[in-house]
């Protein structure tokens, strides 16, 4: 009776657990997919076929897949340089990530008005290039009649947001590396990039694995500093499920643009779960 008893207890320890994720996300989970896929409280494909009829839904994809793109392998590099440079750092690393992770504690509409205040038509960098001589007039970076400067505006915003998340997983996995790992390979006349390369790429793979899964769903997810710098001359999915539901109140087709949001973003995951495997026995 006994050995029953403490069978049940971890499941009676996880079933508050359970119960909460059940209650405020498998269950809004259900109920978005099933108003995505019916109409009139009936099954149906009509949602769907609307929002593939949608005059912005191919360059919604095609802009959020390209800022998927440009965003993360950037923001890995950099935060894998960052990583680094804060591993060599003795005095003074707490300040330095303290600095570093700034953009956190910043949301995403602050970040994008941040952004605006500084590439508006009256903003500081017209303002500076005018100063130098470097401009005639006012130029214009974030208009429809623009498209490439303001993709790259949205990037550069991105990459400045979003890099710390990135830098953090890093680093905790940086700090996992042994010492004696890297002291070895340096007795043995292995150059800093072959140390890198060799050693410590393979053994932080569980953390680069964690930020590019994370960093590439929240960049399928981007919305609030495309809409800050953009507003509609960009469209993303994201935001072309809040035009639907805010705009032309059909909650239908925009339940159909959050399912196809998390369907790709379950479709990346497994793609970096495939790619970026991850050997058990070689974690330190």
């Amino acid at each position: 009776m006994q050995n029953i008893k403490k069978t049940w207890i971890p499941y009676l320890l996880i079933a508050p657990s359970v119960i909460f994720l059940a209650l405020l996300f498998l269950l809004p989970l259900i109920q978005t997919i099933w108003l995505a896929v019916s109409e009139g409280g009936a099954p149906s494909l009509a949602n769907l076929r609307t929002m593939a009829g949608d005059l912005n839904f191919r360059l919604a994809i095609r802009n959020t897949f390209l800022l998927a793109l440009a965003v993360v392998p950037v923001q890995i590099v950099i935060a894998l340089a960052m990583g680094s440079m804060v591993a060599k750092v003795d005095g003074g690393r707490e300040t330095i990530l303290w600095v570093w992770t700034i953009p956190l504690g910043i949301s995403d509409l602050a970040a994008g008005l941040l952004w605006l205040s500084i590439l508006q038509n009256s903003g500081y960098l017209n303002s500076l290039l005018f100063s130098f001589g470097l401009i005639e007039r006012q130029a214009n970076w974030l208009s429809y009649q623009t498209p490439i400067a303001l993709f790259f505006a949205i990037a550069v915003a991105e990459i400045w947001r979003g890099t710390a998340i990135v830098m953090v997983i890093i680093v905790a996995g940086l700090n996992q590396v042994p010492k004696e790992f890297r002291e070895a390979a340096e007795v043995f006349g292995a150059g800093p990039w072959t140390r890198f390369f060799r050693i410590t790429l393979p053994l932080i793979k569980p953390a680069l694995q964690s930020a590019l899964i994370l960093r590439t769903v929240l960049a399928f997810e981007v919305f609030a500093v495309v809409y800050a710098l953009g507003g509609t001359n960009m469209p993303v999915l994201v935001g072309e499920a809040y035009t639907w539901q805010n705009q032309n109140q059909n909650y239908g087709v925009a339940a159909a643009y959050a399912v196809l949001i998390m369907v790709i973003s379950l479709a990346a995951t497994l793609v970096y779960l495939k790619a970026v495997r991850v050997d058990p026995e070689r974690l330190p």
